[in-house]
């Protein structure tokens, strides 16, 4: 009875949270992103403070840095990056046609034909009614996201209000941490305290690797795409520098749009395009042979699979809520059901041996 009162109690607790989260999703977006800001520098404003610094000081000194970081890389980029975008959508339908008319020629329109079963006038109909809607649509997205009030309220919010979020929580971070540890129950402390750590371990080691690892491939691919001379190289290594965070999907896309810009702008001169493909194969061995396994590690615990579901999953129900809190959910949820099938393994309901009582 005990068990299942507290079963009870545990499921009503992640219910009523569930429903919170949804009801107060549209708000909540400063202060998730603030929490996961403070968790990201809590590292460095620990090490300012064990060098002498105050909490207070090295809280200041950490969130202003940071901020004065992202304030000089927005002013930077983020024109020269929306300017990029906007003309990307524009000229992609213009890019498709051209990568169309290198793919079926003369001597590849029978073969094509009879492989798929539609005459190439067909085809190239649909494919160019496809990529226009695609175009329409991306280009509604980004004009609502700029021009739509809510929008611009939430990002009004999300920077005046998260670094006050994130502020007050990293320099009450112990103190809210020693908080919280002095609720759990006595009998199931130790455990409790064990699997914390381990969420924690997973977190740490994804997030903040993660972030080291996109960070240095955005700055590598953009860098080496504009050297090549690529149309839109800034755009496409920023965007799969970002999208490194999820592994594969990130090395993959840019690979893919890079060789189609690439084929398009340098065709028929073998020579760009091969240096564009040589890029990214250089950036997937650096990220999967050398910045990855030190980064982030290979005891974090979060499969590729399980990842992108959760983000999808997440992202889907809550939004870019959902997006942050994501990762975080997925470690945790990962480490339970990890420490679930321990327990089960070591159950009477699996060895079918009696649990033994001692006398």
């Amino acid at each position: 009875m005990n068990l299942q009162r507290q079963l009870l109690f545990w499921l009503g607790a992640l219910v009523v949270f569930i429903l919170l989260v949804w009801l107060l999703k549209d708000i909540l977006l400063p202060f998730i992103a603030g929490t996961v800001l403070a968790y990201l520098l809590n590292p460095l404003t620990d090490r300012l403070e064990r060098s002498g610094m105050s909490r207070g000081v090295a809280t200041m000194l950490t969130v202003v840095s940071f901020l004065l970081f992202f304030v000089i890389v927005g002013i930077i980029l983020v024109p020269v990056l929306g300017t990029q975008l906007v003309s990307f959508i524009q000229k992609l339908p213009g890019y498709v046609t051209r990568l169309q008319e290198l793919v079926v020629t003369a001597e590849n329109k029978e073969w094509l034909h009879n492989a798929i079963g539609m005459s190439v006038p067909d085809i190239q109909k649909s494919l160019g009614d496809l990529v226009g809607e695609s175009a329409r649509w991306l280009g509604s997205v980004v004009q609502s996201l700029w021009s739509g009030g809510r929008a611009l309220i939430s990002i009004f919010s999300l920077l005046v209000i998260t670094p006050v979020v994130a502020f007050y929580v990293l320099f009450d971070w112990h103190a809210v941490t020693t908080k919280v540890d002095s609720w759990l129950p006595r009998r199931h402390r130790t455990t409790i305290r064990a699997l914390a750590a381990q969420i924690d371990r997973a977190i740490a080691g994804f997030l903040r690797g993660q972030a080291l690892v996109c960070l240095i491939m955005g700055i590598y691919y953009a860098v080496a795409l504009v050297a090549v001379g690529l149309n839109f190289g800034l755009l496409i290594g920023v965007s799969t520098g970002v999208l490194t965070f999820i592994p594969y999907v990130g090395s993959l896309s840019g690979f893919l749009i890079g060789m189609i810009v690439a084929t398009v702008q340098f065709f028929p001169s073998w020579g760009p395009i091969i240096a564009v493909a040589v890029v990214f194969i250089i950036g997937q061995f650096l990220e999967g042979y050398v910045l990855s396994p030190k980064l982030v590690g290979e005891s974090v615990g979060l499969h590729p699979v399980w990842l992108m579901f959760a983000l999808f999953a997440f992202g889907y129900l809550l939004g870019f809520v959902g997006l942050l809190i994501a990762i975080p959910l997925a470690a945790a949820i990962g480490v339970l059901l990890r420490f679930a099938l321990a327990r089960y393994m070591e159950s009477p309901l699996y060895t079918d041996k009696p649990r033994t009582r001692a006398h």
